[in-house]
Parts: structure tokens; C-alpha cells; sequence
């Protein structure tokens, strides 16, 4: 078995010099039908699959199991906004290595906080400032993987020239996988420590207080637009009650002049004969 590792660690390494994030100015700033949403994440994606002319990046059964376990907000009037393709995208990364449960955890205080909101810190912004710290990490990434290739290649030295290759690329894989899984097991523990430590709970009172405060503000305007509206319908009720006095008197005044008119001419009857 021949392998050319040399050739490997450099696709290796111009396949992550390739990898970029979707910019966020790159996102419509107009709402999207679910199709449009597909389209627009499976051609900006589609190259970070595994088999890109068979994978698909998003289908419209993911964006609606999405929807019903709470990982998106759903949308308006069947549109989905720029806000909501932001969170699709970190849960098209996240799914790679996070339970659907566990990225329900993570991305419900996101959600409460900072979507929908009209602050300067917003979800656009928390996507921005995560991913500006990209090219930093991919800079480290690339050293940390050459440096464990070149360990790899240390090992099995002494296996049989037919055996060694293959065993020394199965200790890089080994490597990677070992960064991985004790990367996995950090983040599993920092979402279990949002509930232990009740940092979830704190946000979801964070986001029950802003409900409540949202809630009394709409009862106050509620409120408010009763009373002018019973204001109006006061106001309208006295007009229509002071154009039927008018009304009255009016017609009064017209039956005065008729009997007038009647009594001027009986008189007049009365002379003549």
C-alpha cells in the first residue's frame, strides 16, 4: 500500500486555506422563502460537504425540524429573514460534532437575546465578532496539524515497509480524532454547565424579564389606545346626542311656524268673513 503522504498534508492544507464563512453583508437583507433559503445555503456551502455534488446542505425538512425543536424561530407570513439564516448557519456547523439537543441549549439564549432585537448588539453582530476570529484559528489549526502529521510520522518505525505507511496515517487520523473528541467532551461540559450553573437559567430570567417588560409595555399601550378609543366614541356620542337637540329643536321650530302660519290664516279667514 502507497501512500503519498506528502501530497495528503498539502490538500490538507489548501483545503482549510479554502474554508471561509458566509459574510454576513453576503446575507439578502430582504426576507426569503424557504426555497430561496435552500438555494442561497446550498451555494454558498455546498463546497464545506463531504460529497459536494451529492450532499445537501440544507433541505426544507431540516429547516422545519429545526423550527419544531426550537432551534429557529419561526417564520413570518412563511418568510425568513437574514437573522434567521444566520442562526441556520451555526447550526449547519455545530451538527457536525453537537447533538440537537445540546444545540438547542447553546442557541436558545442566543435567540431570546439578540434576534429580533433593534440593539447595537444584535445577532448580526454576535455572528460577526464570532467569526472574525477565524483567521486566527485557522492559522493555529494549520500549525497544530502539521505538527501532529510530523509526529505521526515518528511512529511504527520499525513495522514492515508494506505496513508502516498505513499504520503512521492511521496515528495522524488517531491524532486528529483524539483533538476532536476532547474538544466534543470541553464543549458537552460547558453546555451542561449552563444548566448546572444555572447561566441558562439566568438568561431565560433575563429573557422572562424583557418578555414581562415587553408584555407591560404593550398592556400599558393597549391601554391607551382603549381609553382614546373611548374617548372617541364619547366624544362621537355627544355630537350625535347634540345633532339630535339640534334636530329637535329644529323641528320644533318648524312645527312653531306652521302653527303660526295656521293661526295667521285662520285670522285672515276669521276678517274676511
Amino acid at each position: 500500500m502507497t501512500i503519498d503522504t506528502e501530497n495528503l498534508l498539502n490538500s490538507i492544507m489548501d483545503s482549510i486555506d479554502r474554508i471561509s464563512h458566509i459574510k454576513s453583508e453576503d446575507i439578502p437583507n430582504i426576507d426569503l422563502y424557504m426555497d430561496q433559503v435552500t438555494t442561497f445555503m446550498d451555494k454558498k456551502l455546498k463546497n464545506t460537504s463531504r460529497n459536494p455534488g451529492e450532499d445537501k446542505v440544507l433541505t426544507k425538512t431540516m429547516i422545519n425540524n429545526y423550527a419544531k425543536n426550537d432551534l429557529l424561530p419561526p417564520p413570518i407570513k412563511k418568510k425568513y429573514s437574514k437573522e434567521h439564516v444566520l442562526e441556520l448557519i451555526f447550526i449547519y456547523y455545530f451538527k457536525g460534532i453537537l447533538s440537537i439537543s445540546d444545540i438547542q441549549v447553546l442557541l436558545k439564549p442566543i435567540s431570546e437575546r439578540f434576534f429580533g432585537t433593534d440593539n447595537e448588539l444584535n445577532l448580526q453582530a454576535v455572528y460577526d465578532g464570532v467569526f472574525a476570529l477565524e483567521k486566527g484559528q485557522v492559522d493555529d489549526l494549520k500549525k497544530d496539524i502539521a505538527d501532529k502529521y510530523l509526529q505521526s510520522e515518528t511512529a511504527f518505525l520499525d513495522a514492515p515497509e508494506e505496513d508502516k505507511e498505513f499504520l503512521q496515517l492511521f496515528s495522524f487520523i488517531c491524532m486528529l480524532s483524539f483533538d476532536v473528541y476532547v474538544k466534543k467532551l470541553l464543549i458537552e461540559k460547558m453546555i451542561d454547565g449552563f444548566l448546572v450553573d444555572g447561566k441558562l437559567g439566568q438568561s431565560n430570567k433575563l429573557a422572562e424579564k424583557r418578555a414581562l417588560e415587553k408584555s407591560a409595555v404593550e398592556k400599558r399601550n393597549i391601554e391607551k389606545r382603549e381609553a382614546e378609543k373611548r374617548l372617541l366614541e364619547k366624544k362621537e356620542a355627544e355630537k350625535r346626542a347634540m345633532e339630535k337637540r339640534d334636530a329637535a329643536r329644529r323641528a320644533a321650530l318648524k312645527r312653531a311656524d306652521y302653527k303660526k302660519a295656521a293661526l295667521v290664516r285662520e285670522a285672515d279667514n276669521n276678517k274676511t268673513e
